[in-house]
């Protein structure tokens, strides 16, 4: 498998404009990682509170609940200049974050989080959308499974950059080079060579267009099991998460012990990434999926023991076992939807999929101080372990039934 890997993500490579892409991605993921650290370092330092610290990330978060809305901006017009556009627009917003020095300055820092938030929605939606028509439909899976590796490496390093630069220069110096990077992903865009139709002019009311995305993934044989069971992962990934400080605890070590974990997980991460172009073709996106989740699930149960070489094990299997669902979905959603109606479904299936992980972490963070986390992440094992079983279930009638009349399957 290691020759097939090296050819096939050597193929994704030496493509320009996936090139370009992975590139973007890398250059906006940096900057979006070290302002994600910065922005609550930045509140707690003017006001103190933990709480409004904690706002930051729900005011980039919350943009996601309308994901089915946002998404139809990315289904009305060519997508490469809205992706320029959407670049360019966040670039000289967060110009405006220099005149953040004072507790009166945070309504400017919230608003700009929740635009950050909103657009990274439409971005999302609308790079989807362009590179299910840029790259080769065989290759989809080793592109986003490189995208992964990317935003997971990116994870690694622009958190550690963002704090040395926060303590060098506040958070206005994250802020402008945050901004430069979006600068610089509009140019990656606007090097992009990919042809595209103007689409035809919308019909209906924006309600009905809205629902078109919801329709497809939910009549969609292929898609949604996989969506489904992608929600369903990253709740017990929200939930798994939340206990990561008992699970430190537990083991005898400082808080600070969580950050070799999550280090230990990102660099599972940034493995599978590259392991799932040849895993998709040879196991099925069903099965692909199933078979990191049950992954995801020994993983999870066995954070219970309490022993150092144990969790740090589990750490990196959690790392390899969770991308998987996600990369099969997201990919799956590209291939099998019609093009018209990719902005839409993408921005759909992502609201389905990661807001769950919210309402984990939220319900966990209650949940850790009421049982043992013990039996908590047995649960959650026993639970993943029955979200993947119907993953496992004839695979191969549901992809002959889309590949018949993949059109058929869409109400659009």
């Amino acid at each position: 498998m290691t020759t097939k890997t090296t050819w096939s993500v050597g193929r994704v490579l030496r493509d320009r404009d996936a090139g370009l892409y992975l590139s973007g991605v890398v250059v906006s993921g940096f900057g979006t990682s070290a302002l994600w650290l910065a922005s609550g370092v930045w509140v707690k330092d003017l006001t103190g509170s933990d709480g409004l610290a904690a706002l930051c990330m729900l005011a980039m978060w919350l943009p996601t609940l309308a994901g089915p809305l946002l998404g139809t901006l990315a289904d009305r017009g060519r997508r490469r200049p809205l992706l320029i556009g959407v670049n360019l627009l966040l670039g000289a917003l967060l110009l405006t974050l220099v005149r953040v020095d004072a507790p009166g300055d945070l309504w400017l820092l919230y608003a700009v989080l929740f635009v950050y938030g909103a657009a990274g929605v439409v971005h999302d939606a609308a790079e989807s959308a362009l590179v299910a028509r840029a790259v080769e439909p065989s290759l989809l899976g080793d592109f986003n499974g490189l995208r992964t590796t990317a935003t997971e490496g990116m994870k690694l390093l622009a958190p550690l950059a963002g704090a040395a630069l926060y303590a060098a220069h506040g958070g206005a110096g994250v802020a402008l080079l945050d901004a430069a990077t979006f600068v610089l992903a509009a140019g990656l865009y606007a090097a992009l060579r990919v042809r595209e139709e103007k689409p035809t002019p919308a019909t209906g009311s924006p309600r009905l267009r809205t629902a078109e995305g919801v329709r497809h993934l939910w009549a969609h044989p292929v898609l949604r099991p996989l969506v489904l069971a992608g929600g369903a992962t990253m709740l017990c990934a929200g939930l798994n998460g939340a206990m990561v400080y008992a699970v430190v605890d537990g083991l005898g070590h400082s808080p600070a012990y969580t950050g070799v974990l999550y280090a230990v997980q990102g660099a599972g991460s940034v493995a599978v990434g590259l392991l799932s172009g040849p895993a998709l073709r040879h196991l099925g996106a069903r099965r692909f999926a199933a078979s990191g989740i049950a992954l995801l699930a020994v993983a999870v149960a066995l954070r219970a023991v309490p022993s150092d070489p144990v969790a740090l094990v589990c750490g990196g299997a959690i790392g390899m076992g969770l991308p998987p669902v996600l990369i099969a979905a997201m990919t799956s959603v590209q291939r099998e939807t019609p093009g018209a109606l990719l902005g839409r479904a993408t921005a759909t299936a992502h609201t389905l999929v990661f807001t769950p992980n919210v309402v984990g972490l939220a319900a966990g963070a209650a949940l850790v101080e009421l049982v043992d986390h013990r039996l908590v992440l047995v649960a959650l094992g026993v639970a993943l372990l029955v979200t993947a079983a119907p993953l496992c279930q004839s695979p191969a009638r549901a992809e002959r039934t889309v590949s018949r009349s993949s059109s058929d399957a869409s109400p659009a």
